[in-house]
C-alpha cells in the first residue's frame, strides 16, 4: 500500500465537497483537518456525525466551511464550539439542523442503497418546519399512524482517523462501528492511521469484526497521533487541557489566529 501523509490526503479533497466528520469522542480526523486548513480549502459542506466538535470548529474558524449539518456543536466539557457560534452570529455559516437519530438514519439509507428510511422520534418537533426535505406520510400498513421519511444522504467523502490499516488497505476502527456506516454511505473515504501493519486484518479472527474493508477506503495516510487532541480508542487519552485552551483562545478572532499560528501553520504539539 503506498505511503502518504495527511497533506497528500487533503489534496484529494475538492473545495465544496460534502464531508462526513465523526465527533470528538469517536475517531476524529484532526491531523487531516489541520492539513485542510493549511491547504486553504474553502466552501466545504460538513456533516457532523451526529454532532460536531473540535475538527468542525477548527475548519469553520479557518474559513474553510460554507455549511454545517449537525445535531449539536461543542468542545465537550469546555463548552460551546466558539468559532461555529461566532460564524452563526455573523451570518457566514449556513446551519442545517438535525437530530442524532436522523443523521444516522439518512446515512443508513445511503449505506443500504435505498432512497429513504422511516423514523418516528422527530414527529411533533418544530424541526420539521425547517426541514422541507423530510416528509411525513401515512403509514401504508396502519391507518392514522404518521411516519417520517428521511432521504438517503451520501457524503462525497468520509474523513476519519483510525488505529491502523493493513497492507491491503483494510482499516481497523475497533468498537466504533458507526465509522463503517459512514464509510459505506460515502462515495469516497480518506483515512489517516497511526500505523500500517503487515498481513490482512480481515483474516484475523480477533480484528475482523472491528475492521472496515479496503473496498470502501480510497486512500490511507500515516499520521501518528492523528486524532489529537481527541483520544483514540485505548491508545491515548483526550487532551482535555489542550481542548480547554483551544476553547478559550477561539472565543476571539485574535485568539483563534494565535492558535492557528502555534498549532496548525507551524505544526503544533501532538504530545
Amino acid at each position: 500500500m503506498p505511503r502518504r501523509d495527511a497533506d497528500a490526503l487533503a489534496a484529494r479533497v475538492p473545495d465544496g465537497a460534502l464531508l462526513a466528520i465523526p465527533p470528538d469522542n469517536s475517531l476524529t480526523p484532526a491531523a487531516l483537518a489541520r492539513a485542510l486548513v493549511k491547504r486553504g480549502a474553502h466552501g466545504l459542506r460538513l456533516l457532523g456525525v451526529p454532532v460536531s466538535g473540535y475538527v468542525c470548529d477548527l475548519l469553520v474558524g479557518a474559513g474553510c466551511v460554507a455549511s454545517l449539518q449537525t445535531s449539536a456543536a461543542s468542545i465537550g466539557e469546555a463548552g460551546l464550539a466558539p468559532r461555529i457560534a461566532a460564524a452563526l452570529a455573523a451570518g457566514t455559516l449556513d446551519l442545517i439542523d438535525a437530530t442524532c437519530p436522523a443523521i444516522h438514519t439518512m446515512l443508513q439509507a445511503a449505506e443500504k442503497g435505498v432512497p429513504f428510511m422511516p423514523l418516528r422520534g422527530v414527529l411533533g418537533s418544530d424541526l420539521l418546519a425547517h426541514r422541507p426535505d423530510w416528509r411525513v406520510i401515512d403509514n401504508p400498513f396502519q391507518p392514522d399512524d404518521p411516519i417520517l421519511l428521511l432521504p438517503a444522504l451520501a457524503p462525497d467523502i468520509a474523513l476519519f482517523h483510525a488505529l491502523c490499516a493493513d497492507e491491503a488497505g483494510n482499516v481497523y476502527v475497533g468498537r466504533r462501528r458507526e465509522l463503517a456506516t459512514i464509510a459505506h454511505a460515502a462515495r469516497r473515504s480518506l483515512v489517516t492511521v497511526e500505523r500500517v501493519v503487515p498481513g490482512n486484518l480481515l483474516e484475523d479472527e480477533a480484528m475482523a469484526a472491528g475492521t472496515i474493508s479496503g473496498v470502501y477506503i480510497e486512500a490511507v495516510a500515516v499520521a501518528p497521533r492523528g486524532a489529537w487532541p481527541s483520544g483514540l480508542l485505548d491508545t491515548y487519552q483526550t487532551d482535555t487541557a489542550h481542548l480547554a485552551e483551544y476553547a478559550k483562545l477561539a472565543r476571539t478572532e485574535e485568539g483563534f489566529a494565535d492558535y492557528l499560528a502555534r498549532f496548525v501553520v507551524d505544526g503544533g504539539e501532538t504530545t
